[in-house]
Parts: C-alpha cells; sequence; structure tokens
C-alpha cells in the first residue's frame, strides 16, 4: 500500500535536508525527479519504462534525460560478453 505525503511537507522536508548537508546548488523536488530518471536510464532501465514511471505521455520528454546521462561506452557491454 502507498503512503502519499502532502507536497508541501516533501519540499520543505527536501529543503531543510539540502540546507543541512551544506549544498551551495539550487536543489529540489523537481532535482530528484530528473536524477531519478537520469540513474534509470544510465542503469539500462529501458526508456519506455522510465516514460511510464515519471507520467509522460511523449517518449520525446522522456529522452530530455538521455542528454545528460552519464554516457561512459567503453563501460557497455556486448551481449556477446555474457557467453
Amino acid at each position: 500500500m502507498r503512503h502519499h505525503v502532502m507536497e508541501s511537507g516533501f519540499q520543505k522536508a527536501v529543503k531543510a535536508a539540502v540546507r543541512k548537508a551544506g549544498i551551495l546548488k539550487r536543489a529540489t523536488v523537481h532535482t530528484l525527479r530528473h536524477s531519478f530518471a537520469t540513474h534509470l536510464l544510465e542503469n539500462g532501465t529501458n526508456i519506455r519504462m522510465v516514460q511510464e514511471l515519471m507520467g509522460h505521455k511523449d517518449v520525446k520528454t522522456t529522452e530530455i534525460y538521455t542528454h545528460v546521462m552519464n554516457k561512459d561506452v567503453d563501460a557497455v557491454k556486448s551481449p556477446l560478453d555474457l557467453l
């Protein structure tokens, strides 16, 4: 069962955590959303699954996250390496 929190309460909690951590860059709940989507893609989650999780109607909106991914081509493994 999911438990929903009040949006403003969550925003206040994130703001307090950012301040307590001494983070100087602007960080918001939306920053966490972007980070979540980007990490999912970096870890190999299918873009269609990320699209659904993020609630995007158009995959083009989800593709925005691929532009900020940490792209390390040398780290990509060929399926043949798994044999």
